[in-house]
């Protein structure tokens, strides 16, 4: 069985009796009121011990400057749904080419504390491309094995006061990496879904 038929095999399993998932930074929204869509690309790396590539943003960007992120932005009108808009973010951002990604499936969607309704598009690439990050938007682009990140073990939970308000989140360390917020979140619930290895 491929890596991309080992993910959509665990992505499709049932998993109403595990860990609850976790719907977004705050509790206080209302989920039936519509976020921004914006999409993200989980770019697994198809070798013996796949990894998840993931950006560290520039420190001049407006929005999460110098944060750890998957590829991704919002959904503009011209993309047809969350995964036309994740392969052209992950184009612009890293020059990967979309002849080379193996879509699985979309992932359960995440609501930000800055308003977006992110939903995290699970692929296949090969391994080893020759990757260029865009100078206006990644400072640095890397991999982290997927069993590290999906292991709950590495989940560690924090807090921060905000506006007067405790905000919980968790994070992820990886080397001199942070891995936080919403982007530790989406893989914690993209542990919880795929409960790997399957």
């Amino acid at each position: 069985m491929t890596l991309a038929e080992r993910l959509r095999t665990a992505l499709d399993a049932p998993h109403d009796t595990g860990p609850v998932l976790l719907p977004g930074d705050h509790h206080d929204f209302d989920p039936q009121s519509i976020g921004r869509a914006a999409a993200v690309l989980i770019a697994v790396t198809d070798r013996s011990e796949p990894g998840v590539l993931l950006t560290r943003r520039t420190d001049t960007l407006r929005r999460h400057a110098g944060q750890v992120a998957f590829p991704g932005g919002r959904i503009d009108p011209e993309d047809d749904g969350p995964v036309s808009a994740a392969l052209r973010e992950a184009e612009e951002e890293i020059a990967l080419p979309r002849s080379q990604v193996q879509v699985v499936g979309e992932v359960d969607r995440y609501r930000t504390v800055t308003g977006f309704d992110v939903t995290p598009v699970l692929a296949v690439i090969p391994p080893d491309l020759a990757l260029v990050p865009s100078e206006a938007e990644v400072a640095d682009l890397f991999e982290v094995p997927m069993t590290f990140l999906l292991d709950p073990a590495n989940h560690r939970r924090n807090s921060v006061q905000f506006e007067g308000a405790e905000r919980r989140f968790y994070e992820i360390l990886w080397g001199d990496h942070r891995i936080w917020g919403a982007t530790a979140a989406m893989l914690v619930n993209l542990s919880r879904r795929l409960r790997w290895p399957a």
